[in-house]
């Protein structure tokens, strides 16, 4: 019980940051090795297993949906150190070109081990994701209609 609230205080800074504009705490917090998947073929979606990746995704992120926040809505922890299973539900939200708000809702499922994550897939709505990234590419920011950051 215990350490499942230490571990949804961690999930929730995490994202505190993240909102701050500091994504180097969620990366430093990756294991070696992990991967990240995020559902889609889209600009942000895509397999990654490196720092590197990981970081370019970021700053893809920041580039293509800048002053989007994340409000987290709930978070469930099961398992000990060794294997711990996080689920994190969560809205985002953020000003798009022209005026309009991009507004999602996001599911992510993370493993834990041993106070590193070494497994995160993210599932949003695609549909909406897919409708504010062409908003962004006609906007003349081409690379919200890139391939996926993989490596």
């Amino acid at each position: 019980m215990i350490y499942s609230r230490i571990v949804e205080a961690k999930v929730r800074s995490v994202f505190d940051q993240i909102n701050a504009g500091d994504y180097m705490e969620m990366v430093n917090g990756l294991g070696d090795p992990f991967i990240y998947h995020f559902h889609g073929e889209h600009a942000l979606g895509g397999r990654r297993t490196s720092r590197d990746a990981m970081v370019r995704w970021w700053e893809r992120l920041g580039d293509l949906l800048p002053g989007a926040q994340f409000t987290i809505h709930e978070v469930i922890v099961h398992g000990g150190p060794w294997r711990t299973r996080i689920a994190v539900r969560s809205g985002v939200r953020g000003p798009l070109p022209g005026g309009e708000v991009y507004s999602n809702t996001v599911f992510q499922f993370m493993t834990l081990k041993w106070g590193k994550v070494t497994d995160v897939e993210t599932i949003e709505d695609l549909q909406v994701l897919t409708h504010a990234l062409d908003i962004v590419a006609a906007s003349g920011k081409f690379e919200a209609s890139a391939a996926p950051i993989t490596d």
